[in-house]
């Protein structure tokens, strides 16, 4: 018998079949996961998985491979490959394009990316696919209530309002006909099946119910992370601080080694110093293909993907939409200071390289992450526009990047885009290392040796170093040979406190204005405590100070970094 509610407690569970819709870089590996695991919940025989990918010119092709027992995701992606293989072959995972095919699903996971237009959330593809869910869904058994999972990023409030209406105009009422909830993913590209297997990982709902059935699911795949259970708001908040506070960290950390580089300071050397008085060590100094996590971050030609560029403007839409957004918000000045890192770099290029007219300039990496195929908001494609615009002669190198990629195409590249190394190389003048792919550190001496006219070096992503290449001109981002003097490493520790607890203040002031707005009950209200809790469960560091008010920091030789400068409490004051 099909799930039924008695009191908000689930009753009778059978799960006999899980859909999945959009087999990208969080669908595929949940898919794939599940299907591996051989979930079985009232019922002796496992669910099969099946996804959904809409027919589209771009996408469209990732059914018949998913089908073959191919992953549709490229790049290194160890285990994925062999778990969706063997998950066909046992006849338990399976794709279509027709939605149609889910109006028995028992399980729906929604994995479909959610961007920005301009300073509000752009939801078209995501409400495309649930309008196709919900119209399935007009067929399901009478007494079966599904259970909707949400992966994709929503700004906060979005669950409760606009999906819970969507659902409601179809007759499917949350409680009564369906379960509506919102898991975020913590995956990253290069790492996708350990991410789900060993985060932690949030499970919410409107209703303290969803939780608790998506927890029995998730328990089967995330067998090495905790899952906390929590409400829908909550876990938006969450999801996009996250990404909203990482981006502010590389803003700062941007503005530092930009200082760095005008003085021929070594910001790496800054780095670790002020890391370790602030107790946030990691490993990314000195290896490119490290996660940074520590305090200060590592600043590259740009903030690419598919989250932090509009995760920040998530957080604080219903603020933005009501007028009452700081000024001078933090989350804000970060995405100007990052978007502005493309142009900076090619400052550097020309610093080291002269007019870059007719020049023939080699950008390595297409895709914003290492080790990955990505290239969504990748500042590596920025730059490349802008070279052309000085009129360089461009090769835009990529070992995953497929050469009909979506945004090369879009962004008129493709005709400059090749995945030969040794085409790319052997007739470069200047080298501008992008993307920190594991490719070029191994393939160093290729580069060296196919690169006869090569005479500057530019590196972007922390991958080489200045004896690599000697005795050709080099520089880079950070790439100073000048160390830090003792008062720097305290101004910049000093500066990175006033930062947090300027961040911490607008989040809280974010937090108060949800709550007063938009939790709907008891059980929906939102603690700072709580999300400063959760938040520090992401494995890629979110450590949330309190939201008290600081002292100004007084410029050093004239330096003060905007964000400092944001984060007086007296320029934070704008009331919700």
């Amino acid at each position: 018998m099909p799930l039924r509610l008695e009191n908000q407690e689930a009753r009778n569970w059978i799960v006999r079949k899980i859909g999945v819709i959009g087999p990208g870089i969080v669908g595929m590996p949940m898919a794939a996961m599940l299907a591996n695991a051989e979930i079985r919940e009232g019922s002796p025989d496992p669910a099969r998985i099946l996804v959904v990918q809409r027919e589209s010119e771009t996408s469209g092709w990732k059914v018949t491979s998913i089908n073959s027992g191919v992953s549709p995701i490229k790049g290194i992606e160890p285990a994925l490959d062999e778990i969706v293989r063997k998950a066909v072959d046992r006849g338990l995972l399976s794709a279509t394009h027709n939605s149609a095919e889910l109006w028995d699903a028992d399980v729906v996971l929604v994995c479909v990316q959610t961007d920005k237009k301009d300073l509000e959330p752009d939801y078209g593809p995501l409400f495309s696919s649930l309008e196709a869910l919900a119209q399935a869904l007009q067929n399901k058994p009478s007494e079966n209530i599904p259970l909707i999972v949400v992966e994709s990023t929503l700004a906060p409030s979005t669950l409760g309002t606009l999906i819970r209406d969507h659902f409601a105009s179809y007759g499917l009422l949350d409680g009564r006909d369906v379960l509506l909830g919102f898991s975020p993913n913590r995956v990253m590209p290069g790492r996708l099946v350990e991410r789900v297997r060993s985060s932690d990982k949030l499970v919410s709902g409107l209703l303290p119910v969803t939780p608790r059935l998506i927890k029995s699911i998730y328990s089967r795949i995330v067998t090495e992370g905790t899952l906390h259970e929590t409400n829908t708001l909550t876990a938006e908040i969450v999801k996009t601080t996250e990404n909203a506070y990482r981006d502010v960290r590389i803003a700062f950390s941007t503005e530092i080694s930009r200082y760095c580089d005008q003085l021929d300071i070594d910001f790496f050397q800054l780095r670790e110093a002020v890391n370790q008085d602030l107790n946030q060590v990691d490993r990314a100094s000195k290896d490119p293909n490290a996660v940074p996590f520590g305090g200060l971050l590592v600043p590259t030609v740009g903030v690419g993907g598919h989250c932090l560029p509009k995760d920040g403007i998530l957080l604080l839409w219903r603020r933005i939409e009501k007028g009452a957004c700081p000024p001078d918000s933090l989350i804000t000045q970060a995405r100007r200071i990052n978007d502005a890192s493309p142009a900076w770099t090619l400052r550097l290029t020309e610093a080291v390289a002269g007019d870059l007219r007719n020049k023939r300039v080699t950008v390595l990496g297409a895709a914003y992450r290492f080790n990955s195929e990505d290239t969504r908001n990748s500042p590596s494609l920025v730059l490349a526009k802008q070279l052309l615009e000085k009129e360089a002669h461009v090769w835009i190198h990529d070992p995953y990047v497929n050469r009909e990629d979506q945004n090369l195409r879009r962004l008129g590249l493709t005709g400059f885009f090749t995945n030969d190394l040794a085409q790319a190389t052997c007739e470069a003048e200047v080298l501008i290392a992008c993307t920190g792919h594991i490719d070029y550190v191994r393939e160093l001496q290729t580069i060296r040796q196919s690169s006869p006219k090569l005479f500057a070096v530019v590196d972007a992503c922390n991958l080489w170093s200045r004896s690599d290449f000697e005795p050709l001109r080099y520089t880079g981002i950070g790439r100073g040979t000048r160390a830090p003097d003792k008062d720097l490493v305290e101004f910049v520790t000093q500066g990175f406190r006033i930062m947090e607890y300027g961040f911490a203040r607008e989040l809280n002031d974010a937090v108060q204005f949800l709550n007063d707005h938009h939790a709907r009950d008891s059980f929906n209200r939102v603690s700072y405590l709580r999300v400063q809790q959760l938040a520090g469960t992401c494995s890629t560091g979110c450590r949330l100070a309190e939201p008290i008010p600081t002292e100004p920091l007084k410029p050093l030789r004239g330096f003060l970094p905007t964000l400092v400068e944001y984060a007086s409490p007296k320029t934070l004051s704008v009331q919700a």
